[in-house]
């Protein structure tokens, strides 16, 4: 299973492969093409000049480039100077670099003629900072071309000694809760996640022809597309961006047989590919990552392309999976799969640090040789991590009697409202159920009372979403506590480059409220989902707990009707209902409706002791 022939460093790898493949590509990018033979040259005589461009063993040296060549080249070249590679979003503004560069300390970069004029910028702040550019055009004074680097022999030699234990790559993680973290990690980290998962999983070979239209910063790309796929000799055809028909057109053109995508991606692919009648018959394996799949995703694809989609859990500080589904044999509806051989992963409290028996919930703690070396500079967020051999991830989960894991959301996302916890992703699932929901996504938002209560950002889709559609299916579906406060339309959903949702921010954008068909809401309880007949002369549109020009609501006809019991109406305040009537219905009633809410009172009150 173990393939322990890929875990040996990179560059004797890049030697083997041009001894054996020589003259087959190894990568594209539909403008450029290099061999094995090549990229094994190229690599060694850049990261020669590297060294004598002052770049130290241990160095930082960050890689601000998009999807092409000069990014594989750059990876292997900066590791075969003993240097430390840092890759970052080339989308990243000057004030997200200006942090990385600071936050990282690398004072060499490689980049392309498009970030130029940005990197001069920076150089302001950073005077001693050293730029490589690839690509035609000007440059600024005192940048280096890197075009002429591959293609010369340096008068240094590549170092290409360093041990597979020592730190080779420092990948950001999302920053989903705040600053990204440098993850470190060593070769033997990362060789071994492929050679222990990805490559036997999807069985990859030479004979592969990888299409690969992910950002090659991320994480998942680095273990599979840079690392994978060059171990094994595979050729990979890299697409710069996600468009549709462009992934369509590779995968035809390049008769490719591995593909990866995000989950979005596929959803697209798969509508395209039906619409069209398209076929792909040379393709057996494509990889999904960024986001979770559903089990309709999977479904449809494979129904759809007739191969497997193999999806998997991880994290950049494990250098890729934890769990994986195998693209053959059981498997469950919802889950990641099984660890990934090797790995010992365990449940446990996050709290007491016991392991939590099969069914229960808890978080995910894991040991093998795939964990990160720390966090750059951050000792006490690396001690946090990392304790006595464990990496605490911080997701939730489950795992059943059979081993399969199922990941229920993160311990900083839980939203805990009065006590009671719970999980966006569980929310985002059901209201992506209902018609007009191109996205979704869901967070806690401060409450004085009831701590935080859930609120939704939805994205529309062309033809809109109906929010009463929303409140009703998740009252049919979600425990009470777990429906929506409040209801927001957005533009879109902000996401770090890998797919995962800044929360964070939510609260921060613009948007638009809006209340559910028949629904408002009050200051305190915002039961705006309760069902209500309208009474005669209450203004349409009234909801349940409101007064509009003193005309009463239907409460207590509402609350029958929706099987509310006073637990519900008197969260969060104490448990008393009197101190419900004192604190919040005395407020929202008039002299015209005493009677109705001291008979829906009565009735709760009566209800609860008879309960």
């Amino acid at each position: 299973m173990l393939r322990t022939d890929l875990i040996r460093p990179v560059p004797e790898l890049l030697r083997a492969n041009a001894d054996r493949f020589g003259d087959k590509p190894a990568c594209s990018d539909g403008h450029r093409t290099v061999s094995h033979a090549e990229l094994e040259r190229r690599t060694r005589r850049l990261a020669g000049h590297l060294a004598g461009l002052r770049l130290h063993p241990g160095d930082r040296a960050m890689i601000c480039l998009g999807n092409r060549v000069e990014t594989l080249e750059s990876y292997f070249g900066v590791l075969r100077a003993n240097a430390i590679a840092v890759p970052v979003n080339p989308r990243s503004t000057d004030a997200e670099l200006s942090y990385l560069l600071g936050d990282s300390g690398a004072r060499l970069v490689l980049t392309d003629a498009a970030h130029a004029d940005q990197f001069d910028r920076l150089r302001e702040q950073i005077p001693e900072l050293r730029v490589v550019v690839s690509g035609d055009g000007p440059l600024p004074k005192g940048f280096i071309a890197y075009d002429p680097l591959p293609d010369t022999e340096p008068e240094l030699a590549a170092r290409d000694d360093l041990g597979l234990d020592e730190v080779a790559w420092m990948l950001y993680t999302s920053g989903t809760t705040g600053l990204p973290k440098g993850v470190l990690s060593t070769q033997r980290n990362c060789l071994w996640s492929l050679a222990a998962c990805y490559v036997p999983v999807t069985g990859l070979t030479a004979e592969d022809r990888v299409l690969w239209p992910l950002p090659l910063f991320h994480s998942l790309s680095h273990i599979v597309c840079l690392l994978a796929a060059t171990a094994v000799g595979a050729s990979t055809r890299i697409v710069d961006g996600v468009a549709t028909a462009d992934v369509l057109e590779a995968l035809r053109e390049e008769r490719s047989t591995f593909v990866a995508g995000v989950p979005t991606l596929y959803h697209h692919l798969i509508e395209a590919a039906r619409e069209r009648d398209f076929a792909a018959p040379e393709l057996r394996v494509a990889l999904v990552g960024g986001a979770v799949a559903t089990a309709d995703l999977v479904r449809s694809f494979e129904s759809t392309f007739g191969v497997p989609l193999v999806d998997a859990y991880g994290s950049t500080e494990t250098c890729g999976a934890i769990a994986v589904n195998w693209p053959t044999g059981p498997r469950v509806e919802g889950s990641c799969g099984l660890p990934v051989p090797g790995l010992t992963v365990r449940l446990v409290d996050p709290d007491t640090g016991a392991d939590v028996p099969a069914g229960q919930e808890g978080e995910f703690w894991v040991s093998g040789p795939n964990i990160m070396a720390g966090y750059h500079n951050q000792p006490e967020a690396t001690a946090a991590a990392l304790r006595d051999g464990w990496y605490r991830t911080g997701d939730l989960g489950r795992r059943d009697k059979a081993g399969f894991c199922t990941v229920t959301g993160r311990i900083k996302e839980l939203v805990i409202r009065a006590g009671e916890n719970i999980h966006p992703g569980e929310v985002e699932a059901v209201l992506r159920t209902v018609p007009g929901v191109a996205d979704v996504a869901v967070v806690g938002k401060p409450h004085t009372v009831l701590g935080e209560v859930p609120v939704a950002f939805v994205v529309p889709g062309p033809d809109g979403f109906d929010p009463s559609a929303l409140l009703a299916t998740c009252r049919e579906r979600l425990s009470y506590f777990k429906v929506p406060e409040e209801i927001y339309e957005i533009a879109r959903v902000p996401r770090t480059a890998s797919g995962k949702i800044t929360r964070h921010v939510l609260l921060e954008l613009p948007a638009r409220l809006r209340a559910a068909g028949d629904g408002q809401y009050d200051s305190l309880l915002r039961l705006d989902w309760v069902p209500q007949p309208a009474l005669p002369g209450a203004p349409a549109g009234a909801g349940t707990w409101a007064l509009l020009d003193g005309d009463a609501l239907g409460l207590a006809e509402g609350l029958r009707a929706a099987g509310v019991d006073a637990r519900v109406v008197a969260e969060g305040v104490g448990g008393s209902v009197a101190g419900l009537v004192a604190d919040s219905v005395a407020d929202l009633v008039t002299d015209s409706v005493d009677g109705l809410v001291a008979d829906a009172v009565a009735d709760l009150v009566a209800d609860s002791v008879d309960g």
